[in-house]
């Protein structure tokens, strides 16, 4: 995949076919886009296009957003972009300038001039430029006057639920792990290095991997053990996850961390990731650690159990 961090300096290619977005956490509604893109340059001998924001535009327009949090950092995107097979991603640097870009000339000096595509392919509820003014019926009539096709990829839901980030956050924010996955069309992650802790874990039989992680922009999942997987230098592993303040034995911030079974490797200052399968229980503050052991005990089997059934799904 060729990334551009300015469209000036796209290459043109052949028979280029184009979407437009910020593309958040790339969930099953964004996968439905980029997989018709993909399957529509195969046959036409073309190349796919993707044209997204960075940082996002909620970000620098609007303060009230100061809180959003997002579902995948820039770098995760990007791979993501990757795996799914896309050619070509240019990354728009977002500021307040460009956002005075009417719909219209968006189209016209970005995609157009720069591009030339012979067809767009976007959401079922898409919007763009200024304002958010430019749509579907825009887009379509720019189509007839500047010679590229648009398709509208339809609505996509998981057990009647309509896919969007947005919904992805409220599910993280409340707990529901798995709900958020099923949506995203994979597994809820937060990596990071591993750094020192309290080692409190490792004295009553289940040491964790603490991770750093930029919280600042990332949305962590609602505090809770959670069953897990965790991937390092390129291996996986079961676990059980640790989101929250560890209100037994902790100073009151915010960690991130996992036991993982069957595991015993010095990896302080190496970067895992791990993976959040389901949530089963509150954080609780525990009367001593003998106490806090015992429920460990019942949760590691407890988490044993999902993580079987799960694996075998």
């Amino acid at each position: 995949m060729k990334i551009y961090h300015s469209i000036n300096d796209f290459k043109a290619v052949k028979n280029a076919i184009v979407t437009i977005g910020t593309f958040d956490g790339i969930h099953l509604g964004h996968q439905a886009i980029l997989q018709k893109m993909v399957d529509e340059a195969h046959q036409t001998g073309g190349e796919t296009v993707v044209i997204t924001f960075y940082p996002h535009p909620r970000f620098v327009l609007h303060i009230e957003s100061a809180n959003l949090k997002l579902i995948t950092n820039q770098e995760k995107k990007i791979a993501r972009f990757r795996e799914i097979g896309i050619d070509n991603l240019i990354i728009i640097k977002f500021t307040k300038e460009f956002s005075n870009t009417s719909s219209e000339d968006f189209i016209r000096d970005y995609v157009v001039e720069k591009i030339s595509p012979v067809k767009l392919v976007v959401g079922y509820d898409h919007h763009f430029g200024k304002g958010r003014s430019g749509d579907f019926k825009l887009l379509h009539d720019l189509g007839q006057q500047f010679h590229f096709e648009v398709e509208r990829v339809l609505l996509q839901d998981v057990e009647n639920i309509a896919v969007s980030s947005t919904k992805i956050r409220t599910a993280l924010e409340s707990g529901d792990v798995s709900k958020a996955n099923r949506l995203l069309g994979y597994e809820y992650t937060i990596c990071g290095k591993v750094v020192h802790g309290n080692e409190i874990g490792r004295t009553i039989g289940f040491p964790t991997a603490n991770i750093a992680t930029a919280h600042e922009y990332k949305i962590i999942a609602v505090s809770g053990v959670f069953a897990c997987r965790v991937e390092w230098n390129g291996q996986h592993f079961d676990g059980m996850g640790n989101i929250g303040y560890r209100p037994t034995v902790s100073d009151g911030q915010l960690t991130v961390e996992a036991h993982i079974f069957d595991f015993d490797r010095f990896i302080y200052d190496e970067e895992i990731c791990i993976s959040f399968i389901d949530r089963i229980r509150n954080e609780k503050k525990f009367e001593n650690l003998e106490a806090l052991r015992q429920q460990l005990v019942l949760d590691k089997e407890q988490v044993k159990k999902i993580l079987a059934s799960y694996n075998t799904k």
